[in-house]
């Protein structure tokens, strides 16, 4: 699976668990240390383990596996990497605050579900 084709299985799986506002930025052109961040917002702690789980199960079960894992789910973000993808998992509080779509405001927009 290309990294591509690896941050659509996100996306996918991210809206199937009805994590909310999830954003797929191309941000190849604008970093060196990956192509794709996915960005996606949880309503509660439980939530967010709840997504970090059901990624990390259903891509295991197609041969990709995080880099990294970052976070716990008090914290309001928590972080997978998987190489070229790096998905965070933010609460609306901590999202708002840190504000990632403004920073990368230059990457280009693949994806949006709201």
């Amino acid at each position: 699976m290309n990294s591509l084709e690896t941050a659509h299985a996100i996306v996918n799986i991210l809206d199937d668990k009805q994590a909310e506002d999830i954003l797929l930025l191309d941000i190849s052109e604008l970093s060196p240390f990956a192509d794709y961040f996915v960005i996606a917002s949880a309503n509660s702690e439980r939530q967010s383990q709840a997504l970090m789980a059901s990624l990390q199960d259903e891509l295991r079960d197609q041969k990709v596996k995080p880099l990294y894992r970052e976070g716990e789910r008090s914290s309001g973000w928590q972080l997978l990497d998987y190489g070229d993808v790096i998905v965070h998992i933010f609460s609306e509080e901590q999202r708002a605050f840190y504000r990632l779509e403004e920073l990368w405001s230059q990457a280009r927009v693949v994806v949006r579900v709201q």
